[in-house]
């Protein structure tokens, strides 16, 4: 499918001057208070404790030579770790939301890496088609249907998607082993036959060379040179690898999930005219849920990913500064009669993701359906 751009129109004016509004206020807050936008102390120090629990156990693995069961103890640690990073650090930077400086967000950025994913794409895939598009059929890429698995009401449902609550979350644990494996590849392909990238053909050939490199550089890192300079056996260093990589997808997945596929939030379609006929805040508010508002912990290690719709609002913040900004969002919102949508609680939220993909794997054929 060649891409097209979505047009969001409409011809109330009222839900313009709400994102209007809101934004005065967002603004008037941070300059009333003469506070920046980015980063804080309690970022820096996340940033420390979040690359330490993942660099400083890896460092330990090869130098120390602990016995298995230690060892997987600290292939778990880097599992949440390598989850904290993409999700509080990474994330921040590739939206420009952690500095105001390009060069911090563009090193910062690229911690990408340490899952073994390209920044390049990521853009494309979240900055611009899932910010652009939330929860759009074959345009939000973030939300789309994966292997087996049903995401959106609107694609064809196959007999195993009803059993899809029973093994979903098995395949949210291999999701970041096909990232850093095969996603890359595959997605830097589609999006440039599509049109979504924009650039040469020059300089895709170095955009592939350094995707290319980094993969080089990533596998040796956690294979090469553990098995044959530091001598540790290979099934151990993949055994390792491997609960890494599953409790980092199934964090990252869910959490993600979370925000997107619950009860409650909206899947538009476009017309014939690529328009879909709403304020592309309005239809923010209407595709996006919070959950954990409250809790300092959640708030603190998932880097503002329960604050969902003030980071789709405003992807350009860093997520420190979204408990204060929910409430003004929250309260612009009441005062224009638009939906704010969230879940008091983590567990709210994953039983509403459980029943919204048993929902989505049980509903009648759509397509059928209109046509």
């Amino acid at each position: 499918m060649a891409f097209s751009p979505i047009r969001f129109v409409d011809k109330d004016k009222d839900k313009a001057l709400f994102f209007a509004t809101l934004r005065k206020r967002v603004d008037a807050y941070f300059k009333e208070n003469n506070i920046s936008k980015h980063y804080n102390s309690t970022m820096v120090i996340k940033t420390i404790v979040l690359l330490s629990a993942y660099l400083l156990p890896f460092i330990a693995l090869l130098v120390m030579h602990p016995s298995f069961p230690i060892a997987l103890i600290l292939w778990a640690i880097m599992g949440f770790a390598l989850s904290g990073i993409g999700m509080s650090v990474m994330h921040d930077a590739n939206h420009g939301a952690y500095s105001s400086h390009h060069k911090t967000n563009y090193w910062l950025g690229h911690t990408l890496n340490l899952l073994g994913g390209s920044v390049f794409n990521w853009k494309l895939q979240h900055n611009v088609m899932h910010h652009t598009y939330t929860n759009v059929l074959d345009y939000d890429d973030d939300i789309a249907d994966k292997l087996i698995l049903k995401f959106n009401p609107h694609t064809k449902v196959k007999w195993y998607h009803k059993l899809q609550v029973v093994y979903a979350f098995l395949f949210y644990g291999i999701l970041t082993l096909y990232w850093a494996l095969l996603k890359d590849f595959i997605q830097f392909n589609k999006y440039t036959k599509q049109g979504v990238n924009t650039s040469t053909k020059e300089q895709n050939r170095i955009i592939w060379l350094k995707i290319v490199a980094s993969k080089i550089g990533y596998w040796t890192a956690f294979f090469v040179i553990p098995v044959f300079v530091f001598h540790i056996p290979f099934y151990q260093m993949i055994l390792g690898y491997l609960l890494m990589q599953f409790i980092s997808g199934v964090v990252l997945t869910v959490v993600f999930q979370l925000a997107h596929t619950v009860e409650g939030t909206s899947h538009p379609l476009p017309n014939v005219d690529y328009t879909i006929e709403n304020n592309w805040a309005v239809h923010q508010m209407n595709t996006t849920v919070n959950f954990s508002r409250k809790s300092k912990w959640i708030s603190w290690y998932v880097g503002g990913l329960n604050f969902q719709v003030e980071h789709h609002l405003f992807p350009t913040i860093c997520h420190v500064h979204y408990p204060a900004v929910s409430e003004i969002v929250k309260t612009t919102a009441e005062e224009f009669g638009v939906p704010y949508l969230e879940n008091e609680t983590f567990w709210k939220a994953l039983k509403s993701h459980v029943r919204a993909i048993i929902s989505f794997g049980k509903m009648p054929d759509l397509n059928e359906a209109i046509g």
